[in-house]
């Protein structure tokens, strides 16, 4: 049997390329991992090559899959993801089709509606994934849980997977599947949290998340139950990384390295003991979970950067609406001994809750401005379905109910309310980011260092950043009434 597994070229539709980023594929290797073994799998990024859907056609006709499976992450790239599906079913009318990802577990009844797909996976799908190749092949039973399917024309719903609760029996991603130096080479963005040493590997520590952020999807992507990997089961795959691939630098890849704290401290105290100590960034950093202890061994470790979720200035929005259970005084104090121990220091804020109000958004800036991190990255609220955000957005008239996701902005605003409007948000986001993250050289080089690029590159991208914000704003109405 043999299966193709695809990341869709998001190109083909996407209408805001600025949101799109070049990832290594780790759920697609880890996927190919549980089933090479029962079959010849292969691997195609059609977005980080770019490949056309010629090219596509080819390497189809080529492979001869009896299954191919796409994944797409966000709704906003769905499009391509079926554009995809519908090629297979061209060329190879008799190929089983699935889709996955978290655009799949979110939307399953949606995915369905495309008669081109055969299997829509919701949840985690490593286990499943290996239960249905199995069955195809004729030696297993279809999966109980998490695939969703045709029966007689109609759409049979099998729920979704368990999670996975042992993260330690899964194993080492497929990276021999793919380009691997093509991803840790190089940054497809200049960013803050981009990596600056290369060659760069990603690491997933855990899964889950028990805080319940009200804009957040986590809860009905991966649950409620905070599940981590073992810090010896990390290290061992730091160590592999290194002796095979060469690696340098790491990015921890997911928004709980600390919600274990003995396990966060066993994890950078075996970096130390093991000679794995190496330049690492952490994003979405829940700084609620931070101390000095670790901050101590997170810089011996080899920490160079650290992205706080703070979210809001306003005690209002992050008690009523955000629901992170963040301090500012305790934030205050650890971003200030992080920066002590050199490391730099970003920070989240998001713009733009319902009910909140210009005063507000304007006080929310001041206070993060206040907490002196060394750069601001700032969002404008994206409601997501299955979210307490998109509940109040329905409920106050903001969004009809059966909007599709994939119409919101990442890069500009949403909403229109009385309070503000998208349009206002859009100008006020790319401007504030502007003032705030550049108001001295002494920061402009500290952060142009952190991007990998020159000050003359970073002000390029400045200027671009406000131009686009700019001509956004003639395309962005402001209805009638407001």
């Amino acid at each position: 049997m043999r299966v193709v597994l695809i990341v869709p070229n998001f190109n083909w539709t996407s209408l805001d390329s600025q949101f799109l980023w070049h990832y290594l594929p780790y759920n697609l290797c880890l996927l190919a991992a549980m089933i090479e073994k029962e079959c010849d799998v292969s691997i195609v990024d059609a977005f980080a090559k770019n490949l056309s859907h010629e090219d596509i056609r080819e390497i189809l006709r080529r492979e001869r899959p009896d299954l191919v499976g796409v994944t797409v992450l966000m709704n906003q790239c769905a499009p391509a993801g079926h554009e995809t599906i519908a090629i297979v079913r061209e060329e190879l009318p008799d190929c089983r089709t699935a889709f996955g990802g978290v655009y799949t577990t979110v939307n399953p009844g949606l995915v369905m509606q495309d008669a081109n797909v055969d299997y829509a996976f919701v949840g985690e799908g490593e286990y499943t994934l290996r239960e249905l190749v199995r069955h195809l092949k004729g030696e297993g039973v279809f999966p109980e849980k998490g695939v969703w399917f045709r029966e007689n024309a109609k759409v049979v719903k099998r729920g979704r997977s368990d999670f996975i609760l042992d993260l330690d029996q899964l194993p080492r991603p497929a990276y021999h599947l793919v380009d691997f130096p093509m991803y840790a080479n190089s940054a497809s963005r200049v960013t803050v949290d981009a990596p600056t040493v290369f060659a760069s590997a990603r690491i997933v520590s855990s899964r889950g998340c028990p805080y319940g952020c009200s804009f957040c999807q986590v809860a009905t992507i991966s649950g409620k139950r905070f599940r981590g990997r073992s810090a010896a089961g990390i290290l061992d795959e730091i160590a592999w990384l290194k002796e095979e691939y060469g690696i340098r630098s790491l990015t921890f890849d997911d928004d709980n390295l600390h919600t274990d704290r003995q396990r966060a401290i066993n994890l950078f105290r075996g970096m130390i003991d093991r000679g794995l100590a190496m330049p690492w960034k952490s994003i979405a950093t829940a700084v609620f979970r931070l101390d000095e202890e670790q901050v101590d061994l997170m810089k011996e470790s080899g920490c160079t950067y650290v992205d706080v979720a703070i979210e809001s200035g306003t005690t209002r929005i992050r008690k009523e609406l955000v629901g992170k259970p963040v301090d500012l005084d305790q934030a205050s104090r650890m971003i200030r001994y992080l920066r002590q121990k050199g490391i730099y220091v970003a920070a989240n804020v998001i713009m733009g809750f319902p009910s909140e109000t210009w005063e507000e958004i304007r006080e929310s800036l001041r206070v993060i401005e206040e907490l002196e991190v060394d750069y601001v990255k700032l969002f404008t609220l994206v409601p997501l379905r299955h979210t307490k955000v998109w509940d109040m957005c329905v409920a106050r008239g903001l969004i009809p109910a059966d909007i599709a996701d994939a119409e919101f902005s990442w890069n500009f605003g949403n909403l229109n309310c009385p309070e503000f409007t998208a349009a206002e948000l859009s100008i006020l986001r790319a401007f504030e980011w502007d003032r705030i993250n550049f108001s001295s050289l002494e920061k402009r080089q500290r952060t142009a260092d952190m991007m990998n690029v020159s000050i003359e590159e970073l002000d390029r991208i400045r200027t671009t950043t406000r131009r686009n914000a700019c001509r956004k704003l003639v395309e962005i109405p402001i209805p009638d009434g407001l």
